[in-house]
């Protein structure tokens, strides 16, 4: 229990697939204008990892190393053909607003990665916490990027005015220099709160007195 635990959590937090090894980056930016995205695209992702290293995991010592790549590939479109027809089926306006990038699953460097240096290598005892570590580390991450630029760029959340109409919007939050701008400021929370836990809470003083 204590290694899926271990597992997972790195996912989470020490190898956030976008806060810290930062692949995966375009799709992240693009659907991050709604926090019904972020979620959306999150949870995709995390089903098409989860299945994916699944089935790889459990046929890794049966695929010949020279056809492993378009194997992986083939398993990947499989899974994402399956989420992309059940958005479109039960949530088609959601499907609708994150248009291309759902089929784009299939090339996305955080699934192509875990697959290939993770699952091919490892038992499904121990890909079940990779994946759902690694999806729901990168749901979080974006859900938090699209909440803070749904709230500013709109004074919504899901759709659901809280700031009152008095508020004026600014749309710098809804550009993709936006996006860029609030993934910054994850990625420096990160660092800022990494840092105080590897010092236990100290700020350093860089050896002034």
């Amino acid at each position: 229990m204590k290694r899926f635990f271990r597992i997972f959590a790195n996912g989470l937090i020490k190898e956030n697939p976008l806060l810290v090894l930062m692949i995966g980056l375009c799709s992240s930016l693009a659907v991050t204008t709604a926090t019904a995205n972020g979620i959306g695209m999150g949870l995709s992702m995390t089903f098409v990892l989860l299945m994916s290293e699944v089935v790889i995991s459990l046929f890794r010592k049966l695929i010949p190393g020279p056809v492993r790549i378009p194997v992986f590939i083939i398993i990947i479109a499989s899974f994402t053909t399956v989420i992309d027809y059940v958005l479109k089926a039960y949530f088609p306006e959601l499907s609708k607003a994150m248009g291309v990038f759902i089929p784009l699953i299939v090339v996305n460097c955080i699934i192509m990665g875990r697959v290939e240096s993770f699952a091919s290598k490892q038992p499904v005892r121990d890909v079940i916490p990779d994946a759902l570590g690694m999806g729901l580390g990168y749901t979080w991450v974006l859900t938090g990027i699209a909440l803070v630029r749904e709230i500013l760029g709109s004074g919504s959340v899901l759709g659901n005015y809280i700031l009152g109409e008095n508020f004026q919007p600014i749309l710098f939050f809804v550009m993709p220099s936006g996006g860029f701008f609030v993934f910054a400021l994850f990625i420096s929370l990160n660092m800022v709160l990494k840092s105080r836990f590897r010092t236990g809470g100290k700020v350093s003083t860089g050896g002034a007195v």
